[in-house]
């Protein structure tokens, strides 16, 4: 991927999941936030990679982490 911003359905792609098993994560809070542009609501690829370095942690711990 060369964009660092990445639909729902793109992010799934890059994490092996479906895209409705990435739409349950985000609505449990098991994935980093995303961010809005516009009307879209994108997730940071890098983000992304460092939330897998730390072993996916919940999104609470994760946004505690990065504070």
């Amino acid at each position: 991927m060369d964009s660092l911003l990445l639909s729902a359905k793109e992010a799934a792609k890059i994490l092996g999941v479906s895209p409705a098993f990435f739409y349950s994560l985000h609505n449990s809070g098991k994935v980093p936030l995303p961010r809005r542009l516009g009307r879209r609501t994108l997730w940071s690829v890098q983000e992304l990679k460092d939330w897998i370095a730390a072993g996916c942690p919940g999104r609470a711990e994760w946004q505690n982490k990065k504070a």
